[in-house]
């Protein structure tokens, strides 16, 4: 069976890859407002660049604008509303920010009752600042029919939603939530993002969020156990990090926080960039797309760049600009330099084929807000198996 969605505020395209990674999943529409974003698909279209050869022409607007009417069939609808209202790193505007766009993530599911919802954002979102906030979007889609009076404020329409709940009403949605680290999940990266999931009420499906697979124990292990780590990377001994004093606590602490010892380790930077040329010294590098050296990298205080051998920290968008510590390299020697576009997509997970469109801050930026690939994949792959078993049971009752 197709599965049908609809992707908004696609950014780059990461979600919309990880879902595209199920050959099943059809994306009727892709919409984004912003033009760099838009490019970047645009170009990997006309390039013929798989999955994104086959989506349709991307829709650059305003979601505010957009008309579902046409959409009656909506399977899925998936998407990440913009992350700077509730960004530790930003103005923490939350539901004061004009950018929040979660009030439309709700307008497409009540408009196209999809039988299934993915919403990406970041970790603040959970912070207790906007608890009452994050439980007003928890709320909305549960019971997205329940929609707020013309003029009402929200924390009105939270009351009503709160009485409509305690009243014993049937959900609409089954909702559920969670905070993941992608380094968990196969991610050379460190980024704490929230997902929440959704599944149409009627269909009865109960989901639970994939099982991690990775874990910083197993890491810390392979490199100051077996020595596994360093063997596989070719590291001589004399060029391998001095045995940090603190990995032997290190190692107990996370031994009792990943009871299961099969989990495979983090993935490094190391891991994700060591058969790429240095772009600073290597000129086989410019032979690679978007891996051009990029001048002007420097520590500054809470900024001192990803360690080579750890998980990157979250790359970051940045308000006004791209902010150094997060968006850079720092070698065992201490030396830091930029990521170039190639390492931060390889850190996002996307594929090698995949072309970035723009100057190297703006495409920086469309790589801070993205969704890394791989961790998308394994949403979308649980996702789409409970879409697939519910499409097949209601062929076989239509039969």
């Amino acid at each position: 069976m197709t599965i049908n969605s609809i992707e908004l505020f696609a950014g780059a395209g990461g979600l919309a890859l990880g879902f595209s990674s199920q050959k099943d999943i059809t994306h009727r529409a892709v919409v984004e407002w912003n033009h760099h974003a838009c490019n970047t698909i645009r170009i990997n279209k006309a390039e013929k660049i798989d999955p994104v050869s086959q989506w349709p022409d991307v829709i650059q607007g305003d979601v505010r604008n957009f008309d579902y009417s046409s959409f009656h069939d909506i399977d899925l609808i998936t998407g990440g509303p913009p992350c700077q209202p509730f960004s530790l790193g930003g103005k923490h505007g939350g539901f004061l920010d004009a950018r929040d766009m979660f009030p439309q993530a709700v307008r497409a599911v009540r408009e196209t009752q999809p039988r299934a919802f993915v919403f990406e954002n970041v970790q603040g979102l959970t912070r207790a600042a906007f608890s009452d906030y994050f439980g007003y979007i928890l709320l909305q889609l549960e019971f997205p029919s329940l929609c707020a009076h013309q003029g009402e404020e929200w924390s009105l329409h939270l009351a009503r939603l709160r009485q409509h709940q305690a009243s014993g009403a049937l959900s609409e949605y089954h909702v559920r939530w969670k905070l993941v680290n992608a380094a968990n999940y196969g991610v050379p990266q460190k980024r704490m993002r929230v997902f929440i999931v959704g599944f149409r009420a009627d269909l009865g499906i109960q989901f639970h969020f994939p099982a991690e697979t990775h874990s910083q124990h197993a890491l810390l292990l392979s490199q100051w156990k077996s020595g596994d780590y360093w063997e596989r990377h070719q590291v001589a001994q004399k060029d391998r990090p001095m045995f940090p004093e603190t990995v032997d606590r290190l190692i107990k602490v996370s031994e009792k926080i990943n009871a299961e010892s099969e989990r495979c380790p983090w993935l490094t930077v190391r891991d994700a960039i060591s058969d790429l040329p240095d772009p600073e010294t290597d000129p086989r590098a410019l032979l690679v797309q978007a891996h051009k050296f990029q001048p002007g990298a420097r520590i500054y205080p809470g900024h001192t760049g990803s360690p080579l051998d750890e998980p990157a920290k979250a790359l970051k968008a940045g308000d006004h600009g791209v902010p150094g510590g997060e968006n850079m390299l720092r070698r065992p020697d201490g030396t830091v330099r930029y990521f170039t576009v190639r390492e931060s997509a390889r850190i996002q997970t996307f594929p090698d084929s995949f072309i970035f469109q723009g100057s190297w801050g703006e495409t920086m930026r469309q790589l801070g807000n993205a969704v890394p690939v791989r961790l998308a994949s394994i949403i979308a792959q649980h996702v789409c198996a409970h879409l697939r078993t519910d499409g097949q049971n209601l062929l076989e009752l239509a039969a």
